[in-house]
């Protein structure tokens, strides 16, 4: 197996704290602050509820530490595009990055950018929210292609500030929590849990980031492995932390079922000012989101086009990949004045869910065709759990719903056909595989 090129951007200025910010900002996004209310209208109770989110946490630290493994072995820009095409078949890659190109980070930077739209209008009430999503797009855009230093530096500012006001959050509500909402220790049936966890691991994606800007990243065999870890601890203590005070914020009945359960919670606790408190700290974690999103994203398509997969203006000269960020800003706007996105979600979940499955795979193929030389942490056990809860995830989502399920066993096969016609192109042309 070839080593990798060198990097997708020619040079490495981004360090631990970077990384590890870049993978907390992909991970805390809107699903922290609304999936808990769905949850009680499900378990029927705040324990099986915090049970689940630190399932859910446990099992991307699982997929943390095996893509650590893999980012060891192949320490470049280019996430599970750059995996599966050296692990198991450049097609798999094709597919992969081809997803990520059409929907798995466009569409949720669009979803993103209306929340924030959306959050921030109480404040600009004659804006529409798709005005303020495209002026952040655009803002941050311009920002990452400018500048990597700089559009990191300020990413890691947002991560701070985003961290330090939940943190906030939660020690002022915690002092205001009483036992009257505590109800007795119970359970749930398995069969709700395990769907529940669908929509908690869901709200975990991210996990994997810093893999994405590999090529970036100093000394990346020792700092991509931590980064992923350390953002991944991080987040799963400030999850239950946060849920814990959401659940027993108020009787269950006033939270269950709610999408705004953060906002009902803190208004509960401390009255309207809180809950409008709430509302700009997830405006925040959007804003965020949206930057990691547009930093993380292009250099998947500026490494498809270094191989030969997308077209050659994409690739990286010198510094960040300007052209892939701004085809990923058109087509993010195109999604987000179009509003037909709203069942994406549950759609690229799935189909992503079967693509770190796959990832994890070609992990377990390269320990056992190369030996203890690739270290795996905890082989075979972690990798191997973290494979057979995924799958197990991605039944419960066909069967739960199975429009979208469909549709991305559509996309899987649509991405395979576009690779065999590239691939096709490619040989015409004389193109060696690499």
């Amino acid at each position: 197996m070839p080593g990798p090129p060198a990097s997708a951007s020619g040079t490495r200025s981004l360090g631990l704290v970077s990384a590890t910010a870049l993978v907390v900002a992909n991970m805390i996004g809107t699903g922290v602050f609304t999936t808990s209310g769905f949850l009680l209208g499900d378990l029927k109770s705040p324990w099986p509820v915090l049970g689940v989110w630190l399932a859910g946490g446990v099992l991307a630290a699982l997929g943390a530490l095996s893509y650590g493994a893999l980012a060891r072995r192949l320490p470049e820009s280019g996430g599970e595009y750059l995996f599966l095409s050296r692990t198991l078949h450049p097609s798999l890659g094709y597919v992969a990055g081809w997803i990520s190109l059409l929907v798995g980070f466009s569409a949720p930077l669009a979803a993103a950018a209306m929340a924030f739209g959306s959050y921030a209008g109480p404040w600009f009430p004659q804006v529409p929210p798709q005005v303020l999503g495209t002026v952040l797009i655009l803002a941050f855009s311009v920002l990452h292609a400018a500048n990597v230093r700089a559009g990191a530096w300020t990413q890691n500012a947002a991560v701070l500030l985003k961290v330090l006001l939940i943190l906030g959050f939660v020690s002022l509500a915690a002092g205001r929590l009483g036992s009257a909402h505590v109800p007795p220790l119970q359970s749930a049936p398995l069969a709700l849990m395990g769907v529940s966890l669908v929509w908690v691991s869901f709200s975990y994606s991210g996990w994997n980031a810093a893999i994405y800007i590999g090529g970036e990243v100093t000394d990346p065999e020792r700092n991509l492995p931590r980064s992923l870890l350390l953002g991944t601890g991080m987040v799963t203590l400030i999850y239950l932390a946060l849920n814990a005070v959401f659940v027993f914020s108020a009787p269950i009945d006033q939270l269950a079922g709610k999408l705004e359960v953060g906002r009902v919670a803190a208004t509960a606790l401390g009255g309207p000012a809180w809950g409008n408190g709430v509302s700009a700290v997830v405006a925040l974690v959007l804003v965020s989101s949206i930057s990691s999103l547009i930093m993380a994203g292009p250099r998947v398509y500026a490494r498809m086009a270094e191989d030969g997969y997308l077209p050659a203006w994409l690739a990286a000269r010198k510094g960040p990949p300007v052209n892939a960020i701004l085809l990923q800003g058109v087509l993010a706007l195109g999604l987000l004045w179009s509003s037909t996105f709203d069942q994406l979600l549950t759609y690229i979940g799935f189909t992503l869910g079967l693509s770190t499955a796959a990832t994890v795979t070609g992990l377990m193929g390269i320990r056992l065709r190369e030996g203890s030389q690739v270290r795996v942490p905890g082989w075979p056990w972690v990798p191997g759990s973290f494979l057979l809860v995924t799958l197990a995830i991605t039944v419960f989502a066909l069967a739960q719903r199975p429009k979208e399920s469909l549709a991305g066993f559509a996309t899987i096969l649509l991405g395979l056909l576009a690779w065999a016609i590239t691939e096709s192109r490619r040989n015409q042309r004389g193109a060696q595989p690499r």
